[in-house]
């Protein structure tokens, strides 16, 4: 029973933070139709800037989050009116070569203003020590990013489900020619939509910088994850891949402790069977 609780607790604050960056890939790739695997380049950043802010400037934890991800944010919608743009309709091998031409070039950089490596993150002290919980000595950091990661993701559900914002992008990812017909200015909802993934990305990176850690690899070395979210959900949905990122979170968590010499393997192997079963992600399974 104990094991039990620990894997579920510490499964569920993974797949929070898989969440909360994915959720904007799967927005993104399913309203604008582009793979944009440099994704985890926005978290990266929002944790370098939640990181820094925290440890060089003495900027609380909570204003820290919310800066990296506004100010990343605003770089995505900047980058979506400069670049992103004109990928629009071009081929998958174009998106994808640029795409990770900008993972390259992000982690460049950051080997030049961070260094090669993990930056670590200096908790406040009311997220570190333990709380008791059904008799276990759980951390305290771990049990905030459950609590935190189910209020962002309320709030992003009712976002989604009832403003006029979430209709139009659940109207466009449903059908982009007819939502342009009634009235609804895509191209911008396309610069919105893609700076509140970005957002999203680096609320996911700097909340989670002491579960995924911050380095130059970042993009790189969890891209993979991201990617299976994404895959596993099904895109253009918010839900679906709430559900997938908690399963493979679990999955991954169980995978670590009961059979550490497998690694990663065990993962693939799920989703190469869901995705045999369901080749559009769970959002398929909810639909027939």
């Amino acid at each position: 029973m104990t094991t039990a609780i620990t894997i579920l607790f510490f499964g569920i604050a993974y797949g929070m933070i898989l969440y909360l960056i994915s959720v904007g890939l799967s927005v993104t790739m399913g309203l604008m139709n582009i793979v944009n695997l440099a994704h985890g380049v926005f978290a990266m950043l929002g944790g370098y800037i939640t990181v820094t802010l925290m440890n060089h400037l003495g900027v609380p934890f909570l204003l820290a989050l919310a800066a990296g991800c506004v100010l990343v944010a605003i770089l995505g919608f900047v980058l979506e009116r400069l670049l992103y743009r004109h990928l629009y309709g071009r081929s998958e091998l174009d998106q994808v070569l640029f795409s990770i031409g900008l993972i390259f070039v992000s982690a460049a950089l950051a080997r030049i203003a961070w260094g090669p490596l993990a930056q670590p993150i200096e908790l406040p002290d009311y997220l570190k020590g333990q709380v008791e919980f059904l008799g276990l000595e759980l951390p305290t950091y771990r049990l905030a990013l459950v609590g935190f990661g189910f209020a962002v993701i309320a709030g992003l559900w009712f976002g989604f489900d009832r403003t006029l914002f979430g209709a139009r992008i659940r109207a466009t990812v449903n059908n982009r020619e007819m939502a342009q017909s009634v009235g609804i200015d895509t191209d911008r909802l396309f610069a919105l939509a893609f700076a509140l993934g970005t957002g999203l990305a680096a609320l996911g990176g700097g909340l989670g910088a002491d579960v995924l850690a911050i380095a130059p690899t970042y993009p790189l070395q969890y891209i993979i994850y991201f990617l299976i979210v994404v895959a596993v959900g099904g895109l253009g949905d918010i839900k679906a891949p709430f559900l997938a990122a908690i399963l493979i979170g679990l999955a991954d968590t169980a995978c670590r402790y009961f059979l550490p010499e497998v690694g990663a393997i065990f993962i693939f192997a799920f989703v190469f069977v869901v995705l045999i079963w369901l080749p559009a992600g769970i959002m398929q399974w909810r639909r027939s």
